[in-house]
C-alpha cells in the first residue's frame, strides 16, 4: 500500500524544480527559442541547471513545504516557551496571592493580641495605682496614729 502523501512530497520537489527551471529559462531566453538549434542553448544553461539540480537534491529550503513546516516548528516553539512563562508568573501570583492572604490574617491576629496585650497591661497598671493608693493611705494613717497617740487619734480629734 502506498501513502499518499508520501507519493505526493516525491513528487513535489521534481515538478517544483521543473517549474524553476521553465521559468528561468524562458526569463533567459525568452522568444530566441523559437529559432534556435537543438541543444544551441545547452552549453550556457547548463550551468544553470547544474546548480539548481544541487539546490533541489540538497538544501532542505528548495521545498517550500518544508521550509514552512520548519518555520511553522520555530514559531511553536517560541509560543511553548512564552505560554511556559505566563504559566510560570501565573505560578508566581498564586503565590504571592497566598503569602498576602496568610500575612492578612497573622495581621489581624497580632492586632487581636495587642488589644489584648494592651488591655492587660491597663488593668496592671489600675491594680498597681490602686494598691500604691491604699498603701499610702495605710502609712499615712500609721503616721497620723503614731503623731496622735493611738488608733483611734485621742490627741488629734
Amino acid at each position: 500500500m502506498v501513502d499518499v502523501s508520501m507519493a505526493s512530497f516525491a513528487e513535489r520537489i521534481p515538478f517544483a524544480f521543473l517549474e524553476d527551471m521553465h521559468q528561468r529559462f524562458v526569463r533567459t531566453y525568452g522568444g530566441a527559442v523559437l529559432s534556435a538549434l537543438p541543444y544551441g542553448m545547452n552549453d550556457e544553461f547548463s550551468r544553470v541547471l547544474s546548480q539548481q539540480v544541487e539546490y533541489y537534491s540538497n538544501d532542505p529550503n528548495a521545498d517550500r513545504i518544508n521550509r514552512l513546516k520548519g518555520e511553522m516548528s520555530q514559531v511553536r516553539n517560541v509560543m511553548i516557551e512564552n505560554i511556559d512563562k505566563v504559566l510560570e508568573r501565573g505560578d508566581r501570583l498564586e503565590l504571592l496571592v497566598d503569602k498576602t492572604a496568610n500575612m492578612q490574617g497573622n495581621t489581624f491576629r497580632f492586632r487581636k493580641q495587642a488589644r489584648r496585650f494592651k488591655n492587660t497591661v491597663w488593668w496592671r497598671n489600675v491594680r498597681l495605682t490602686v494598691a500604691l493608693i491604699i498603701i499610702l493611705i495605710i502609712v499615712a494613717y500609721i503616721v497620723t496614729a503614731f503623731v496622735c497617740k493611738g488608733p483611734t487619734l485621742p490627741s488629734c480629734v
